[in-house]
């Protein structure tokens, strides 16, 4: 049994690395998303748009989905936070 525990451990650290490089992957568009859009005078953030996505995280994974979308979000909203300091370690 131990075996077993220790080899889905690593899986799940496998699975959390990835995690966290899609993370960072998701950060660095997101910010290149909102250059381009506030270097053509609109805002940083568009709110239908962050609907759809806590929606499409609601859908695939239930009432845990929207908290997780909104931390995500969180995450890749300001190049300022230190969250993105962290995830540009990830390039």
């Amino acid at each position: 049994m131990g075996n077993t525990i220790e080899g889905d451990r690593r899986e799940i650290d496998t699975l959390d690395a990835r995690i966290i490089e899609l993370l960072g992957q998701r950060a660095r568009v997101s910010a290149r998303i909102q250059r381009s859009r506030t270097s053509a005078g609109g805002p940083r953030t568009v709110l239908a748009r962050e609907a759809e996505i806590l929606a499409r995280y609601q859908q695939g994974l239930g009432t845990t989905g929207t908290p997780l979308a909104l931390n995500v979000l969180k995450l890749c909203r300001g190049a300022n936070s230190s969250a993105d300091s962290a995830l540009s370690t990830t390039e």
